[in-house]
């Protein structure tokens, strides 16, 4: 049962029970719908609603998204619950998100547990509340509060809800709570569709509009529900209410919607297949490098609880480490994530030596050392001696051969890649990568990691670059293409920008260090195809010294350490390497400049799948978005391939392969794709 009810005395109780998050399907709704014809039929005092376990509700069942809607409609179960003559009281015992914040705002009160939280989080799947959260939540907190709950989509704490005017209390046990309100006290409390609607704010609305163009841009559901909400200010309640649920159906079915979801479900399933080995024990781990990703690696591991030894190779790279720990606590500290007691407890946790003995008992190493092979096979073979046997050994490479570096150790099968994301305590995406050789229990435990850390994580096999770099070396590459045809680097960030991405690649490049990049280009000289054609505007640049940022320098000008400029010298420099390669330069329109960076990303994307770097093409959507900044709300990269249309993705590739056939030639999954008719999301390898 998805709802149960019991009574004691005059007082009902309906219980949410649909692990693990209490979802609400059909079968909730008619409960609900039941459960309030019962409390009028035993002519009950009160009706006491609250979540079995820790949630109230977290909202609709979106795997019922994709059909046609069900009745009873959620509306209207609101509707019945907030007009019965039976009042009903929210006891929010968890998180009331989306549906369930809906459930608990049609009700006279609501109380909510100190932990609770409560949230109409519908913009996060393409969407606007469609069962009166538009229209209550504004009654009831006002409508600045209404309007950032509702456009950004993040829910309020207990406390925040209670100075909100959302909630009447937070108790410790809000169902006695709820059981205890007087009811005389209780009869006077107003249904919320009776309430006024707060008064108009035009300037609140013009900055709510503004705030998205930034920090949401491009997508279409917070706006669309500031629209509804200033709609629901003149309108009767009735009619705002009709108004959000066409909304809210018509954005259901749109593209964004549909993309969004993709990606929910994709997060969701991103996790070890179910023949690995249970998780092992893991409180002590060794992180090799105290540069800026070993700390943020430190950092993370820190923060859950585990044990930390960190090595560097010498007293004064010890140092060096503890200062770039300490500046990420104090980060914390400024930010409110860390109390003083908490960061105690991180450095009590945290011993920084060069001594590799001192890592003899972790669990777990991670090497996040300078990108060298040389460098990386000397740290494993001291690993391989310093650590226990049973200890997995995990390398933090972007691009080197795992399988090389395993092979300084004398056992393999205990290393794998676990390839985390600057900065590595705040981005979620860790890609593990499984060598020829490496584990199920090695594999188990880069898995166990990423649940510890709450990284989302993804398979990869062996490649330079595995899935995210090596899509992300072809993109620059036909950026660096782009800038010797014709465009110009901001006229490629713009585009790209426009397109969802928070930064165009030369945007990046600039913010990560153009000797990075460099590096990478120099290890691979002896393996590059020499008719392959090779732009070396990029290499140019440094060699001139123009390293980004912290040069002051790059792609752009960064004047007296403030936002980026245009350098009109890029532009020469562009020119005249162009002179020496005999190219002819033309304006490029900005959805050629587009279509080329998609097409180029979505080609290599294809061969990774076809070579079975990456499992599936969802798994390639989820690096995209959670590593490389690709719009969520396309969906990722391969489900917006599918968008497009394979065949017709095929078509334009085609025409660019009679121009050059050495980097445009098709991937033989998209070419198989076309010819079947099947979507790459559908697309298996053949037995």
């Amino acid at each position: 049962m998805s709802v149960t009810t019991s009574r004691e005395g005059y007082v009902g109780y309906v219980t949410l029970t649909n692990p693990p998050v209490n979802a609400i399907g059909k079968a909730m709704r008619q409960g609900l719908m039941d459960a309030v014809r019962w409390a009028e039929a035993e002519n009950l005092d009160r009706v006491i609603v609250t979540g079995a376990g820790r949630a109230f509700a977290a909202g609709a069942d979106a795997k019922e998204f994709d059909g046609a809607a069900l009745e009873p409609f959620l509306p209207d179960v609101c509707d019945a619950i907030e007009r019965s003559f039976v009042p009903w009281i929210a006891a929010i015992n968890g998180v009331a998100l989306g549906g369930g914040a809906e459930i608990a705002l049609a009700c006279r009160m609501r109380i909510a547990g100190p932990k609770a939280q409560i949230g109409l989080p519908e913009v996060t799947l393409g969407v606007i509340p469609g069962a009166g959260g538009t229209q209550r939540a504004m009654r009831l907190c006002g409508l600045d509060i209404a309007l950032r709950m509702i456009a950004f989509g993040k829910p309020l704490s207990a406390r925040a809800a209670l100075e909100a005017g959302l909630v009447h209390a937070v108790e410790e046990d809000p169902v006695e709570a709820a059981f205890m309100v007087n009811t005389e006290e209780m009869q006077c409390v107003v249904p919320t569709w009776e309430l006024p609607p707060p008064d108009m704010d035009e300037a609140a609305f013009a900055e709510m509009r503004d705030a998205l163009g930034k920090r949401m841009a491009g997508q279409v559901a917070p706006l669309r529900a500031l629209d509804v909400i200033q709609s629901g200010l003149t309108l009767p309640f009735h009619e705002a209410m009709a108004l959000e649920r066409a909304t809210f159906m018509e954005l259901k079915q749109g593209d964004q919607s549909c993309a969004l979801r993709h990606m929910f479900f994709s997060e969701r399933a991103a996790k070890p297949s179910a023949d690995l080995p249970a998780a092992p024990d893991l409180s002590r781990v060794a992180i090799v490098g105290g540069g800026t990703m070993g700390t943020g690696i430190a950092y993370a591991c820190l923060s859950v609880g585990l044990n930390v030894v960190l090595l560097e190779s010498d007293d004064e790279g010890a140092a060096r480490a503890r200062g770039n720990i300490e500046a990420l606590i104090e980060q914390g500290i400024k930010r409110g994530r860390l109390d003083p007691d908490g960061a105690e407890a991180l450095r009590a946790r945290l011993n920084i030596t060069t001594d590799y003995a001192q890592a003899a008992e972790v669990d777990l190493a991670i090497e996040a050392a300078f990108e060298s092979m040389e460098v990386k096979a000397q740290i494993f073979a001291k690993l391989d001696t310093a650590l226990g046997p049973d200890a997995v050994l995990a390398t933090n490479t972007s691009y080197l051969n795992v399988d090389e570096i395993a092979a300084a150790t004398s056992d393999p099968s205990r290393v794998l890649g676990l390839h985390f994301f600057a900065p590595a305590h705040i981005m979620r995406l860790l890609e593990i990568v499984k060598g020829d050789k490496t584990s199920d229990h090695a594999l188990a435990m880069g898995y166990a990691l990423a649940k510890l850390l709450k990284k989302v994580p993804v398979l990869a096999g062996v490649c330079d670059g595995f899935i995210g770099n090596r899509i992300y070396t072809r993109y620059r590459e036909e950026g660096d293409f782009l800038l010797m045809d014709g465009a110009t680097p901001w006229e490629i960030d713009e585009v790209m920008e426009a397109f969802g991405y928070a930064m165009g690649p030369y945007q990046v490049q600039d913010l990560s260090g153009l000797d990075i990049g460099y590096a990478n280009r120099r290890r691979q000289d002896d393996t590059c195809d020499p008719n392959r054609r090779y732009v070396p505007i990029a290499d140019r640049m440094v060699q001139e010294g123009r390293l980004g940022r912290k040069s002051g320098v790059g792609w752009y000008r960064y004047p007296g350490g403030g936002g980026k400029v245009v350098d009109p010298l890029i532009e020469d420099l562009i020119a005249e390497e162009a002179h020496f390669a005999k190219v002819t330069r033309r304006d490029i329109p900005a959805a050629e400049v587009e279509e080329r960076l998609l097409l180029a990303m979505i080609n290599e994307a294809a061969d990774i799948l076809d070579e079975g770097i990456a499992q599936s093409a969802q798994d390639i959507d989820v690096v995209t978005v959670f590593g490389y900044g690709f719009p969520r709300w396309r969906g990722g990269l391969m489900h917006y391939a599918d968008t497009l249309g394979v065949a017709r993705i095929v078509d334009k590739i085609r025409t660019l392969e009679a121009q050059d056939p050495i980097i445009w030639r098709p991937s033989p999954v998209l070419v198989e794709c076309a010819e079947r008719g099947v979507s790459i999301a559908d697309w298996r390898r053949a037995g």
